[in-house]
C-alpha cells in the first residue's frame, strides 16, 4: 500500500525534528534479524531512552536536508534502522554494537555524533569508549592524586620528625 503524499511529508517532519533534537543518531541495517531479535533490541533500547525506527532512506535523506544535516547519504542504501538519543550520545552507539556482536545480522552503517557525520568504524570506537559514569570517576581520581599524593608527603615528614613540625607550628 502506497503512503500518500501528506503522509510523507509528516514523516519527513517528524524524522527531521528528531534528527535536530538528537544528540547521536546510528544507522543500523537490521536485515535478518528475527523478529523476536528485533523485539529485544527495540526494548534494550527503549530502556535507555533511544527511539529507533525505521524509515524509507527517500525520506530519511529528505528528512536530513530539512535538518540540515549534509553526509549521511552514503549510508542510506538498503534496509536502514535509525536510532536516536537525546541525552547520551554514545548510549545506541553501545547498545546497537553490543547487539551485533551478539546477533551478526545487524551491521552498523554509520551516524552522526554531535554535530559530525561518523562512519560504522568510528561508531564502534564511540561504543567501546567507558561510561559517562566511568569517564567521570576517572576524572576525580586524576583530580584527587595531587591532593592526595600531598598528604602522604606531608604525613611522612611529620612522622619522621617525631610530630615537631606540629608543635613548632604552636
Amino acid at each position: 500500500m502506497a503512503i500518500r503524499r501528506a503522509e510523507k511529508e509528516q514523516i519527513v517532519q517528524s524524522v527531521a525534528e528528531r534528527m535536530r533534537r538528537s544528540k547521536s543518531i546510528v544507522l543500523a541495517d537490521y536485515r535478518g534479524l528475527t523478529v523476536a531479535e528485533d523485539t529485544e533490541l527495540r526494548a534494550r533500547l527503549r530502556q535507555a531512552g533511544i527511539e529507533y525506527s525505521v524509515v524509507k532512506n527517500t525520506l530519511t535523506t529528505r528528512a536530513a536536508e530539512q535538518a540540515e544535516i549534509q553526509g549521511l547519504e552514503p549510508f542510506l542504501s538498503g534496509p536502514t534502522a535509525i536510532a536516536f538519543s537525546y541525552d547520551d550520545p554514545v548510549a545506541p552507539a553501545k547498545i546497537l554494537h553490543e547487539f551485533s556482536r551478539e546477533h551478526k545480522a545487524l551491521e552498523l552503517k554509520g551516524g552522526y555524533v554531535e554535530g559530525r557525520v561518523v562512519d560504522a568504524k568510528e561508531v564502534e570506537a564511540l561504543a567501546k569508549l567507558p561510561s559517562r559514569e566511568g569517564l567521570l570517576s576517572m576524572l576525580l581520581s586524576v583530580l584527587q592524586a595531587p591532593m592526595r599524593n600531598l598528604a602522604y608527603v606531608l604525613s611522612q615528614v611529620a612522622e619522621k620528625q617525631g610530630g615537631e613540625v606540629a608543635s613548632a607550628a604552636e
